[in-house]
């Protein structure tokens, strides 16, 4: 998908249908989002060859205690732990395979712990600017509304909690049969390096609190992302390479930004306005806008979904919520609803759980009605 969003990018910029004025300018607004998924992409991967997520699955493997019931509410709680602190990249790309391997090596079917991962990857992502990169984009319209963190975090944060409650709930239903499955307790994995080991949990811990004094995330990641490195760098250089750097998740999200904000310029927006509406009407007013945002997503990934239809939200704060819970809740019916989505599939592959398009569809088809419905209404409770 990268090298696809690169020529569209390309094309954009070399027939002038993105002025370079225009193009820098989308350049300079998401070069925070961008440092900041690096750093935290960096952080994620050492703090995953330091063995900080295998031994948190197996921690909760022996907290379950034998039953799986037990081990799947400690891993929906690790999961979305994971996405509001860390993002969902994090959540989909990393915790994936290690409660994959868990899942093969207790003897339960592996989906259950597939889904989790990748449903709470989106659905727990709206609490926190730093969970998803859309409410990060988001953040600039919220500072042009006189809206900061405290304010987001009082509109997102009843949402958030229906969102990740609905996604529990339509998985116990789901998946009933594998959770009343018992298995025995697998040892803890030994820690290599223990320097390397606490170094990197207490990167992790210390980036939640860092996260919401309203500062800048890309400065807390970087500084984070720095300390690991050094550390690394002393302790196991050979860990420090070039695969660290999401290189392609770079050129995908700027290539998506430059075809979406080329197309903008060229009418976009007054279309989403009829399709979306642009004015309070309700509920059904609010989830036409969620609905359209959820449709976008899963069209065309929910990142140029989000600046796509930005413009058509951006009068008010609520309605930016309208849209972010339509683009992070409602992007889990197809495969590349999301990027996180396809890094996650990827990890299935690699594990050898096999996702069928058709098996996530229907699945995504009972959750996505019930969470989009059940977080608008908690939204209107405010």
């Amino acid at each position: 998908m990268w090298w696809l969003s690169a020529l569209g990018g390309a094309v954009a910029l070399l027939t002038r249908l993105l002025a370079a004025d225009d193009a820098a300018a989308v350049i300079e607004r998401i070069a925070p989002v961008l440092v900041f998924l690096v750093a935290v992409t960096v952080i994620a991967g050492l703090a995953d060859a330091a063995k900080v997520f295998e031994v948190a699955a197996r921690e909760a493997a022996h907290l379950g205690r034998g039953k799986t019931w037990r081990l799947w509410l400690l891993v929906v709680t690790l999961a979305t732990a994971l996405t509001i602190v860390l993002s969902l990249d994090t959540c989909a790309v990393l915790l994936t395979p290690v409660v994959l391997a868990m899942a093969r090596q207790l003897d339960i079917p592996p989906k259950l712990f597939a889904f989790t991962t990748v449903w709470l990857a989106g659905t727990a992502s709206l609490l926190l600017p730093v969970s998803n990169l859309t409410n990060l984009l988001a953040l600039h319209r919220f500072d042009q509304l006189g809206l900061g963190l405290r304010d987001y975090v009082g509109l997102s944060w009843r949402p958030a909690v229906a969102a990740v409650l609905i996604t529990v709930v339509v998985l116990a239903l789901l998946f009933h049969r594998d959770l009343r499955r018992s298995y025995v307790v697998p040892p803890t994995p030994g820690i290599d390096d223990k320097v390397l080991f606490w170094g990197a949990a207490g990167v992790c811990l210390a980036l939640g609190p860092a996260f919401v004094t309203g500062v800048n995330v890309a400065w807390p990641a970087s500084a984070g992302a720095l300390v690991l490195l050094l550390l690394f760098a002393v302790r196991r250089p050979t860990e420090l390479t070039w695969a660290l750097l999401p290189w392609r998740l770079v050129v995908t999200v700027i290539g998506l930004f430059l075809v979406v904000a080329a197309l903008t310029a060229h009418g976009l927006e007054h279309l989403l306005d009829d399709v979306a509406g642009t004015t309070p009407g309700g509920l059904l007013a609010d989830l036409r806008l969620t609905g359209t945002g959820a449709l976008g997503a899963n069209a065309v990934d929910n990142l140029p979904a989000y600046l796509a239809m930005e413009p058509v939200a951006a009068t008010e704060g609520r309605r930016m919520m309208l849209l972010l819970i339509g683009v992070n809740c409602g992007c889990l019916l197809t495969l590349w609803g999301a990027l996180a989505t396809l890094l996650w599939r990827d990890r299935c592959i690699a594990a050898g759980v096999h996702i069928s398009w058709w098996s996530f569809l229907w699945r995504g088809l009972v959750l996505t009605p019930l969470v989009l419905t059940g977080t608008v209404l908690a939204l209107n409770l405010t």
